[in-house]
């Protein structure tokens, strides 16, 4: 799935993306690290991987879009 970086905080790497209908969804600083990257901007699009639905969706990894 594919989402922005919305927020990052660099000290504990969590943050949070907007899907593409703008729900904002966090993700904490395991899903950051899963994903090998050292930095995220607010902006870029980025791929992430979830579990649950509705309110208990929960992102379990951020990487990099690429294309």
């Amino acid at each position: 799935m594919q989402a922005t970086a919305y927020t990052y905080d660099p000290s504990d790497h969590s943050g949070s993306v907007l899907l593409d209908d703008g729900t904002p969804v966090p993700f904490d600083g395991a899903a950051f690290l899963a994903g090998g990257l050292r930095l995220l901007r607010p902006g870029q699009r980025v791929r992430i991987e979830t579990e649950g639905e509705a309110a208990g969706l929960r992102v379990t990894l951020v990487t990099l879009q690429t294309f």
